[in-house]
């Protein structure tokens, strides 16, 4: 989770409003940009939800026996295919973090799954990512710093286009419920 967002988040935990919950045959979805924290979050939301989580990233490589870094740099086309399929394939009613391309690139497959959004701002999202050279490049022919900056405003245009969930309001859901006698 996003440090920087701490004080937004406690505030808004703290509003009253309604809470959207999944349904319990829908399949929830954690998504958002890459670095944003969804594997970090998969076990958190899995033990609230009570449901088994899945990271589709590490289901592919499982899956494929292929390192997801060299197949995003050598077939995007495939391997984004590939995580579609997967996600779709994968049984309704779980609990499943997808990579930090999949709401831009298939936001209609999301169409019935309870998605969160996991929320970053740019300057984490900067640091994070310049620090982790494990990541694959999705822009090798610009600079680090250029691709960083493009791709998080490309794509944030492109989140705010799909229905999605706050993860705030999932979690004010869910401190509303243990509080309840």
């Amino acid at each position: 989770m996003d440090p920087r967002l701490a004080p937004a988040l406690r505030e808004a935990l703290a509003r009253p409003g309604p809470v959207p919950r999944p349904d319990a045959g829908q399949t929830v979805v954690l998504c958002g940009h890459r670095s944003a924290g969804k594997s970090t979050l998969l076990p958190r939301v899995a033990g609230l939800l009570e449901r088994r989580g899945v990271d589709l990233d590490a289901h592919l490589e499982r899956l494929h026996g292929r390192p997801l870094k060299t197949w995003v740099a050598q077939a995007p086309a495939e391997f984004r295919a590939a995580e579609r399929r997967a996600l779709l394939e994968l049984p309704q009613g779980g609990l499943v973090a997808v990579g930090g391309g999949f709401l831009s690139h298939h936001p209609d497959a999301l169409a019935g799954m309870f998605t969160l959004i996991i929320p970053i701002t740019f300057e984490t999202y900067r640091d994070r990512l310049m620090a982790d050279r494990t990541r694959p490049r999705l822009r090798p022919d610009v600079s680090l710093e250029e691709e960083i900056s493009s791709v998080f405003h490309q794509r944030e245009a492109l989140h705010a286009r799909v229905p999605t969930i706050a993860l705030v309001d999932f979690l004010r859901g869910c401190l509303h419920e243990e509080e309840s006698p």
